[in-house]
This record gives structure tokens, sequence and C-alpha cells, in this order.
């Protein structure tokens, strides 16, 4: 290999202003964290609920560790499969109206699990172009032909699927889209895919937890498994925790179970994690005032960012875009109010289309009424100080 590819391929993402450094949290996750020695509030967590480092979930985890251990130890099919583990899929399964699901240690094992297990050659695979990566990159690995749609434009998916060859047909799409917080049109994706005698795969990553009448997400009932035979989800937004889910009917979870590489072949993740995703559960059950709580939190930021002339994009969820277009004026936003005391991250290209740099502010059940509205006449202040690249 010529490292001064290397090299050069670096310099241009700096160039570009495409650079990324983590920044370094010296604290638990929360509301309020510590970066560089000075306590910030976060507004780009997906903790959505505040679970993250709930007591009660940091309790569950250490007692699961002192019963279980601290690893597994195997893959699920050797001897890493325990009690927990088994709760915890019939946690899930019920919590989505689904027969049966599958953990993963991941969102992107379970979404190459989702596609990778049910399509190959000779098949078709149809993505929303703006999919979470995990998605786009099983498709591509699948083997499977692969085509995109527009963004939540359902005609265009009919005309590539009447343009359709045989074999296995599977849409594909987020259920809430991480980067832009709107919401696919599950109903007409339902609709599409029984005309065309398609299966449906819905990642609810970003609505378990926070969406439906008890968190369900936006697939849970009234939509069944014959429906989105395909429901994949994440436990480490919303529930706090840490890994993903596959939930079907049971000859799918089943399937997957026998054929599924990237969960035959993985090593489980720790029981004691599965203790900690079972305690969020519980609260998320016994405790929807979170929910009620962080969705006022959304509409009140919504409110007056809007009042405040900022560019929102159209989003109901605890994911609040701000576009702003050049990377740059990302970047700068972004330092301006971490020097304000705001963690908020500027989100470029690859993540989001070229020229739709932004800030990806989220919103968490434990912000006050009085942290939001900071937030807002910052975000105005920077506005009336740099009118320059706005896309409003």
């Amino acid at each position: 290999m010529d490292r001064s590819e290397l090299y050069q391929a670096l310099a241009e993402r700096k160039e570009q202003q495409l650079w990324r450094q983590p920044p370094v949290l010296e604290s638990a996750q929360g509301v309020l964290v510590q970066i560089e020695s000075r306590e910030v509030i976060n507004f780009c967590s997906n903790d959505y609920l505040g679970l993250a480092a709930d007591p009660r979930l940091e309790e569950a985890l250490i007692q699961g560790v002192k019963h279980w251990g601290a690893g597994s130890g195997a893959s699920h099919q050797v001897c890493g499969h325990q009690r927990p583990h088994e709760q915890l899929e019939e946690r899930l399964a019920a919590l989505t109206g689904r027969e049966a699901a599958l953990t993963f240690s991941s969102g992107y094992l379970a979404n190459l699990a989702a596609v990778q297990t049910f399509v190959g050659r000779g098949d078709q695979v149809f993505q929303d172009r703006l999919n979470h990566a995990s998605l786009l990159d099983a498709g591509l690995a699948s083997g499977a032909r692969f085509r995109r749609f527009h963004h939540l434009d359902y005609s265009h998916l009919e005309g590539l699927l009447k343009q359709a060859g045989t074999g296995r047909r599977l849409l594909v799409s987020d259920g809430v889209f991480s980067m832009d917080g709107d919401q696919a049109d599950i109903r007409q994706l339902v609709a599409v895919a029984e005309q065309h005698q398609a299966w449906l795969l819905i990642d609810d990553a970003h609505g378990i937890g926070v969406l439906g009448e008890k968190g369900e997400g936006l697939v849970g009932d009234p939509f069944t498994a014959q429906q989105v035979p395909l429901l994949t989800g994440t436990l480490g937004k919303a529930l706090g925790s840490s890994g993903a889910f596959i939930a079907g009917d049971q000859v799918v979870i089943d399937y997957l179970r026998q054929f599924a590489r990237q969960y035959i072949y993985t090593t489980a993740q720790p029981a004691a994690q599965a203790c900690a995703t079972l305690q969020a559960l519980d609260i998320l059950e016994k405790e929807p005032e979170r929910r009620w709580t962080l969705l006022q939190r959304v509409k009140s930021f919504r409110q007056q960012a809007l009042a405040a002339g900022l560019p929102l994009m159209d989003s109901a969820t605890p994911i609040q875009p701000l576009m702003l277009g050049s990377n740059q004026q990302a970047l700068d936003w972004s330092q301006a109010l971490r020097d304000q005391g705001f963690l908020v991250t500027a989100i470029r290209p690859p993540t989001v289309p070229p020229g739709t740099a932004r800030l990806r502010i989220t919103l968490n059940a434990l912000h006050t009424k009085e942290q939001v509205g900071l937030l807002v006449e910052a975000l105005a202040e920077l506005k009336a100080q740099d009118r320059e690249g706005w896309n409003a």
C-alpha cells in the first residue's frame, strides 16, 4: 500500500472542512457532561429518555455482572446465550407486537443481517436514498441489484418496482431518519410492498422508546409482522443501553437464527448488558411521563426556534436539524456554541449530502425548559451575527 495516498486523502479531508475528531467526555452520558474539565449542556446525544446514566440501569448492570459475569464467552449458538438474553428477546417481541425477536451487539450488525440474510444475487433491494449507512452498506454487500428511490418519494419507488425483474424484492427504509428527523410513511410503504409482492424492512432505531402509545415506535401496533416482516431497532438510544434487535414472526426469527452469519459468528453481548436493557424496558413501561416530557420539550424548542427565525427542518421528533449548508459555517457555529457551554455537533458530508451541513440538535426528556430557552437564545445571537450562507 502506498502511504502517500493515505496522507493525500487525509489532507484533502482537512481542506474540505470534513476532518472529524471525537469529543472526549470526562463524565457519564447525560444532559450535563464534562469536556476538557468544563461542564456543558449536551444537545447532541441520542439518549432521548435520559436513561444512559440512570442509577437503576447502573445497578442492574452491576448486579448482572455479579451474577452472569463480564462476558458471554461465546456466540449465541455455542454457549453464549444466557437467560437474560432470552428474557430480553421476549420483552422486545412483546413491545413491538411481534412473535419473536433476535438480539445483536450493534445496530449495524442487525441491519446487515436483516438485509443480507434475505436477499442476494438475482434479487432486488430498494432503499430510501437517505437511509442509514448500515442499511445502504447492507444492500450493496448483499449482491442483490441495488436501487435507491428519492427521499420519501414513493411514486419514484413504484416506478422502480414496475421496472424490476424477477427474484425477491425487499423495500428498506428508516422509520425516523437520523439526520433529518422526519418520518417514513409506513402505511404507504406497506401498500406499495403489498401491491408489488415485496418484503418491507423498517429500521426504527430512533422511534423505539420515543414514539407510539407505549414507546413501541412507528411500526408496533397496529402494523403486523405480515405487513412489516422485518423490524430492526437499537437499544442504545432511547433505552440508554447497548445493542440492537430484529423482530418479526416466528418463522422469520427462526430463519435468521439459522442463516444470519452476523448472528451465528459473533460473540454474544454480555448478559449483564441485557439486564440493564430489561431495566430500561421496565422504566419505559412504568414512567410514560418521560416520553410525554420529551415531546413537550420538542414542541417548545420548535416554537421558540421558529419564532426566532432559525432554519429548522421539518421534524416532530427529538432530532431537530438546523440547516446551515456550509461545512465551515457548521463548524464555526458548533465551536461558538461550545464556547458558550453547549455541546452541539456539526454534521457534514458524507453523513449528509454535499451542501447540507447542519447542526443536529437532539432533545432529551431531562432537558429543562430553561436549558432549551438558553440554547435558542444562543442560536438566535449567532444568526444575528452571521447571515451569510443561510438556506432558510
